[in-house]
């Protein structure tokens, strides 16, 4: 995507939660409020409204500078099927994003991971698992593999 696009309500929720979005970043109704841009922001941690999008469909948070686990509220966007948090700085996946049935692609690549919840495997939908650039073990991978057979896992 060559430009940044956030619909106005998305935009609205930034604002209002104190975070205004980047210089450059472009507002689009187009999207209908299913894709939000947040990328590359340099966000220490995710706005709270972000988990109050339930509509969203792709969520990209990826090359920012956030740490420790992304947030169990995840379990609220329950129509998203993209999710790219790659190039941050976490160390956890908690166990609610395999409450994420619609979930195709899940980018957590460039962390720095070192386990992952069994809870990934419940994923029936994923297609691709990006975990390159991170310190998981084959033992976590074997437990995710059962449960998502045919999923593409990048290491």
């Amino acid at each position: 995507m060559n430009a940044r696009l956030l619909t106005i309500a998305a935009v609205l929720m930034l604002v209002g939660a104190g975070c205004a979005p980047a210089t450059g970043t472009t507002v689009s109704t187009s999207t209908g409020g299913s894709v939000l841009d947040l990328s590359g922001q340099g966000l220490r941690s995710l706005p709270s409204s972000t988990f109050s999008r339930t509509g969203l469909r792709e969520l990209d948070i990826s090359d920012n500078a956030l740490t420790g686990a992304l947030p169990g509220e995840i379990r609220f966007l329950s129509k998203l099927e993209v999710l790219d948090a790659s190039g941050n700085q976490m160390t956890g996946v908690p166990a609610e994003i395999g409450q994420l049935a619609n979930l195709r692609i899940l980018d957590l690549s460039d962390n720095k991971l070192t386990g992952l919840p069994n809870e990934l495997g419940n994923l029936k939908r994923l297609e691709t698992l990006d975990l390159s650039g991170n310190a998981v073990s084959e033992q976590d991978l074997e437990v995710i593999r059962k449960g998502i057979p045919n999923a593409r896992i990048v290491r």
